[in-house]
C-alpha cells in the first residue's frame, strides 16, 4: 500500500519528474486567469503510463514487484478528461488524506515512475507478509517502518543497480542530486560523495540491509525517546554509520508522526515484525531473500 509515510519519499520523486511539465491550475486568456475545476477518475495500475520502465526490466524483482501491485488492486485518482491539477496540489491531498485502508494516490496525470511502483509495491508486500503472520488490522509502528525502511532502502539499491548501467534514467538523474544535497546538508560532499556512490554501486545488496536496519533502528528509537533531547542522542549515537548523512533524506518524522496518529501496536504484529526483521539480518541477502519468500512463492 502506498502510505503516509513514504508519500514524501514518493512525491520529491514525482515533483522533480514534474518540474520541467508542471501541470498548472489554471490557463490565461486575455490576460485573465481561468481556473480548472479539479475532478478525478479512479485507474489502476496498467491504465497508467510507466515512465523510466525500461531501464527496470532487467531487474528481476521489478516484475515481481509491479505483479504485485497490480494484484493488489492498489488505485490512483488522476484528473478527468479536461481536467488539471498541480504536483503540490496533489502532494497536500496525499499526505492529508491518506488512509491505508481506503488509500487511493493523487497524480498529476497518467503517469507514475517505474521506481515508484516499485515503492509502492514494497509497501503493500510488506503489509500483506505481517496481516498473514498476525491477522488483519491497522499496522503496528513496527510495522510501518519495517515497511518504510524496506521500500527506502530498495531505492538506494536502484541507485547502485541502476547507475553503473543506466546513468541516463530519469531515476538516477533526479534521485542522485536529491541524495547529493541531503549528504552535502549533512557534511558529505564532493569526493566523499562519490566514494560513496561508488561503494553503493560496488554492493548494493549490501547496501540496501545497511540502510534498511539503520532506518528501521533509528526511526523505532527515536519514537520512544520522550523529548528533542534525548532524541539527539540517538541520532548522535549512528553519526559514525556510512549512511548517517542521507538520514534526513528520509524524512522521519513524518514517518513517527503518521505511526502516532494511526499505528495499533499488538504484541502478535509487533511480534511478527520483529521476526521478519532478524531473518532478514540474518539472512545470505536480504535482497534475495526477500525475492524469494515473498515475491516468487
Amino acid at each position: 500500500m502506498l502510505s503516509l509515510h513514504y508519500a514524501p519519499e514518493f512525491f520529491r520523486r514525482q515533483t522533480a519528474l514534474s518540474l520541467g511539465r508542471r501541470c498548472s491550475r489554471f490557463e490565461v486568456y486575455g490576460g485573465v486567469r481561468i481556473w480548472w475545476r479539479m475532478a478525478f477518475k479512479s485507474v489502476g495500475l496498467d491504465e497508467l503510463v510507466i515512465d523510466d520502465e525500461e531501464a527496470f526490466l532487467g531487474l528481476p524483482l521489478y516484475a515481481g514487484l509491479k505483479r504485485s501491485l497490480r494484484e493488489a488492486g492498489h488505485r490512483f485518482l488522476v484528473p478527468e478528461v479536461g481536467g488539471q491539477t498541480s504536483w503540490d496540489r496533489a502532494l497536500f491531498l496525499n499526505l492529508t488524506f491518506w488512509s491505508a485502508e481506503e488509500g487511493a494516490d493523487v497524480l498529476c496525470e497518467e503517469r507514475i515512475p517505474a521506481d515508484v511502483v516499485a515503492h509502492a509495491a514494497w509497501h503493500h508486500v510488506v503489509a500483506r507478509e505481517v496481516s498473514l503472520a498476525a491477522g488483519p488490522g491497522a499496522p503496528s509502528s513496527a510495522a510501518l517502518f519495517f515497511g518504510e525502511s524496506i521500500a527506502s532502502a530498495f531505492d538506494l539499491y536502484l541507485v547502485g543497480r541502476l547507475l553503473p548501467v543506466a546513468p541516463d534514467s530519469s531515476f538516477i538523474e533526479t534521485q542522485v542530486p536529491i541524495m547529493q544535497e541531503a549528504a552535502a546538508e549533512a557534511g558529505l560532499s564532493g569526493p566523499d560523495f562519490q566514494a560513496l556512490l561508488e561503494a553503493i554501486c560496488a554492493d548494493p545488496e549490501r547496501a540496501f540491509e545497511e540502510l534498511r536496519t539503520l532506518l528501521f533502528d533509528v526511526t523505532s528509537a527515536v519514537a520512544a525517546c520522550r523529548g528533542a533531547l534525548e532524541a539527539a542522542q540517538v541520532l548522535e549515537r549512528n553519526d559514525g554509520h556510512r549512511f548517517a548523512p542521507l538520514l534526513h533524506h528520509y524524512q522521519l518524522s513524518n514517518w513517527i508522526l503518521y505511526a502516532r496518529a494511526y499505528a495499533a501496536d499488538t504484541p502478535e504484529r509487533v511480534q511478527a515484525v520483529h521476526r521478519f526483521d532478524q531473518l532478514l539480518r540474518q539472512s545470505n541477502g536480504a535482497v534475495a531473500w526477500l525475492q524469494q519468500n515473498w515475491l516468487e512463492r
